[in-house]
């Protein structure tokens, strides 16, 4: 699937709020919705993200189209990552363990607002490489016959 790369910048600027807004209140609650936000991008797909809808519902239709379209797969994974920190986080907090729910929720935010602010997703990068390093290690794994 291919994506306009305007939507997940565009919800990484929400995220971004949404996290600033958890690391001033610390409000596990919200960080545990933040967490369903990238679960549901991650496990059905960028086209069903709340995020997502609300870009192609309200800002698209004001925008002219995108010069190009992205694969889907590397801000999919991005959303993965995003809620790993987020459900670590809210264990953190729920837990009392705060040191641990700030630290993980700056990381989230640090990488959110790097693709709102920048452009740059983070996830997006990590994503070839890793697959890079795991098709090596399935082909060194392979032997011959």
């Amino acid at each position: 699937m291919q994506v306009d790369p305007r939507g997940p910048r565009f919800g990484a600027a929400v995220t971004t709020i949404v996290l600033v807004v958890v690391l001033a209140t610390g409000s596990w609650a919200l960080l545990a919705a933040q967490a369903v936000v990238f679960a549901v991008a991650t496990l059905f797909g960028l086209r069903y993200a709340p995020y997502g809808l609300a870009f192609k519902a309200l800002i698209r239709p004001r925008l002219a189209p995108p010069r190009e379209l992205e694969d889907a797969a590397a801000p999919r994974f991005a959303q993965g990552v995003g809620m790993a920190f987020a459900l670590v986080g809210t264990v953190g907090y729920v837990t009392g363990a705060t040191w641990l729910g700030i630290g993980a929720t700056a990381l989230a935010l640090a990488a959110a607002f790097l693709n709102a602010a920048f452009g740059f997703c983070l996830g997006c990068e990590i994503h070839p490489l890793l697959r890079r390093i795991t098709a090596k290690f399935r082909s060194e794994r392979e032997v011959p016959a």
